[in-house]
């Protein structure tokens, strides 16, 4: 493991902006305007050989984004890192870790995504660190340690259990028995992922020192790891129980994480990180993992309205949508309840899919390829924000299953009944046809995809491919404004289909299992790509299929 250190002290507020920020060349609404894409860089591109993707690789691949048309990257984090959950668990907030390269090679990935007028979105996480930060051992070798208060600690209850009933998203207790200082401490992941306590204001310094680090280096926003779950009760209180009414999720763990989470406190840790990067001249973005089902919740993170919108978040992924069936009612109904409820400067950002989750292919449509254009023509349409996971664009499914022994993923253990790895979501991206699907030269740290049918060496030569269809959706996005933001109507035009009234323009989905008629038009864009250019008086869809038309 490469040598760790700990940031030095925030300087002071300031109202002028570091001297090393300095301005990119980005279109001011790359982030509101275009298409994300979230790359996990260690299954995008290997370049040296070691079965793991690296900066270099997501370099190399930037030209394929630009074609693709996105105009940012979130990448899921690459500072040092242990691994006990992969990259989630951070030893050095302000290092690169080794197996993706060095901070000269990230300066460069920054470098020339901008000149591609591509952002870069980094990912953070302030809620816990690695067990093997030095803050985390300088706190476990005594009460009055220096770094003792980073963390959170609690003595026993006088029978010895931990001090209260908070279980881990994991699975198990969320407090682990430190014997050497007679006190549990709080991990609501991993026991090698201990919370940190955000009632000391030394954490909140240092994480100003960390945003200005990365800043400099080059970033245009953060990703904010479990959002929600940043600040806990200050009392430790007990979380009540889980009832029949609450998500699967909160089921599984048997209680409601009111105090364990979503605290209210959490919220001034965000207007104080809105604060320092809007004196920022790119003014750089944060996207928040706010991972509640609660729309009301949801629409708290984004603040107050300001002078460049809120207060807080400038966007919060709205997971409510990923969990909905593949069905145009509780579609419909989770997408007109966000646009009520959300605030009028709020930006939604909507995704099919991401590393802790199935894949959409897998998960909505079970691995139907023919459905694969009219769920991405669905995402492509909403008003807000879209955001593509690596290879979505691919049609890609869940790799097979690997064999509990040789799973990465901490889920794969058992530890939480009703969890499944994740390790299927996160297989290399197949480029090619060649030995590991073009990702390595070596045995790549998962198992790779069969490129077979979903390389995106074959899908470029295929005029009839997922991939041309998803690019020339992000250029139809680009070329009519109207699909990223006019107001969203949701007109019943037909049982089972889903029509979202951007302007002029309808985008018809056709999720009834059937054939429907619909008004017809000029179709812009259909599933059926042989459809593109005509202008029926009568628009028929097949089922699962799709088209974007100009109504008149």
């Amino acid at each position: 493991m490469s040598t760790v250190r700990t940031p030095p002290p925030a300087p002071a507020r300031t109202t002028q902006p570091d001297p090393g920020w300095a301005p990119t060349p980005l279109h001011p609404g790359w982030w509101r305007d275009g298409v994300l894409y979230q790359v996990y860089p260690r299954s995008f591109l290997d370049t040296d050989g070691d079965g793991h993707g690296d900066l270099p690789g997501v370099a190399a691949r930037l030209p394929y984004l630009q074609r693709l048309g996105v105009s940012g990257i979130w990448m899921t984090p690459i500072t040092d890192s242990p691994n006990a959950d992969w990259g989630y668990d951070v030893s050095d907030y302000l290092a690169v870790h080794p197996d993706f390269g060095t901070a000269g090679d990230a300066r460069e990935l920054f470098d020339a995504a901008h000149e591609r007028g591509l952002g870069v979105i980094h990912d953070i996480v302030p809620n816990h660190t690695s067990d093997r930060h030095p803050w985390f051992v300088d706190a476990c070798t005594g009460r009055d340690a220096r770094f003792r208060g980073f963390f959170v600690w609690a003595d026993p209850r006088p029978d010895g259990s931990p001090p209260n009933n908070w279980v881990s998203m994991f699975g198990g207790p969320a407090w682990a028995w430190h014997e050497p200082t007679g006190q549990y401490y709080l991990h609501n992941f991993t026991p090698q992922q201990p919370d940190l306590n955000w009632w000391d204001p030394r954490v909140r310094r240092a994480f100003r020192t960390i945003l200005r680090h990365w800043t400099g280096l080059g970033v245009d926003g953060f990703r904010v790891d479990v959002c929600q779950a940043i600040v806990k009760d200050r009392e430790l209180r007990d979380n009540p129980p889980a009832t029949a009414e609450d998500r699967t999720n909160v089921r599984l763990r048997g209680q409601r994480p009111v105090y364990s989470m979503n605290r209210p406190e959490v919220h001034d840790v965000l207007r104080e990180w809105r604060g320092l990067l809007d004196r920022h001249p790119r003014r750089p973005i944060l996207l928040g993992e706010t991972n509640t089902h609660d729309l009301a919740a949801l629409s708290r993170y984004y603040g107050d309205t300001g002078a460049g919108g809120g207060s807080e978040l400038h966007m919060a992924f709205n997971f409510r949508f990923m969990s909905q069936p593949y069905e145009a009612g509780p579609l419909r109904e989770i997408i007109a309840e966000t646009e009520r409820v959300l605030p009028a400067h709020a930006q939604p950002v909507w995704t099919l899919s991401n590393h802790d989750g199935s894949r959409y292919v897998t998960r909505w449509l079970e691995g139907d390829q023919d459905r694969v254009r009219g769920a991405l023509m669905l995402l492509l349409c909403l008003r807000g924000t879209a955001m593509l996971y690596y290879g979505d664009e691919l049609g890609l499914e869940d790799a097979p299953p690997i064999p509990v022994e040789d799973a990465r993923d901490p889920l794969a253990h058992g530890g939480l009944p009703g969890k499944e790895s994740r390790d299927p979501h996160r297989a290399p991206m197949p480029w090619d046809g060649s030995a590991h699907a073009g990702f390595s030269s070596a045995t790549p740290w998962l198992p790779a995809h069969d490129p077979a049918r979903t390389s995106v060496e074959a899908q470029e030569r295929d005029p009839d491919s997922h991939l041309r269809t998803t690019t020339d959706l992000i250029a139809l996005r680009g070329a009519h404004p109207d699909l990223h933001r006019a107001p969203m109507e949701l007109p019943e035009l037909a049982d089972g289909v889903l029509t979202l009234r951007r302007g002029p323009l309808d985008c018809h989905v056709n999720l009834s299992g059937r054939d429907v008629e619909l008004p017809g038009g000029r179709v812009l864009l259909a599933t059926r790509r042989r459809d593109d250019g005509t202008a029926p008086e009568r628009l028929r869809l097949a089922p699962w299929q799709g088209a974007v038309v100009a109504r008149g």
